[in-house]
């Protein structure tokens, strides 16, 4: 089974994450979520493995986060994972997978314990 990174490659987290992930003998499937359309579903999947809540993955911090209503606390999960697969730069990164294990690398260490 593949490990898979979600990666921005103008990130320092997600190039440190990865960079730890070589380190370690690991050499992930880069999965640049900026240029690759990203599926409802597999978001999903995705929260669904880091065990958390889809709010949980999202970088509030961004001027997107106010201009695409994601800061509106009635949306439901539907409509958050929508506005996220229009809007990926909203998703918090990176966030590595192995199998059904995914941890998000703030800080990178963080992915070790999914290995």
């Amino acid at each position: 089974m593949s490990i898979i990174i979600f990666h921005n490659p103008r990130c320092s987290k997600s190039r440190q994450t990865l960079a730890l992930l070589e380190d370690n003998g690991v050499t992930p499937e880069v999965f640049e979520y900026l240029k690759t359309p990203i599926s409802k579903e597999l978001l999903a999947s995705v929260v669904s493995k880091l065990g958390v809540n889809v709010r949980d993955i999202i970088r509030s911090k961004e001027t997107e986060y106010k201009e695409t209503g994601l800061d509106n606390t009635s949306l439901t999960d539907d409509e958050i994972f929508t506005i996220l697969t229009n809007s990926p730069k909203l998703i918090e990164r990176p966030i590595v997978i192995n199998g059904d294990k995914a941890a998000i690398g703030r800080p990178p260490e963080n992915v070790l314990a999914i290995l």
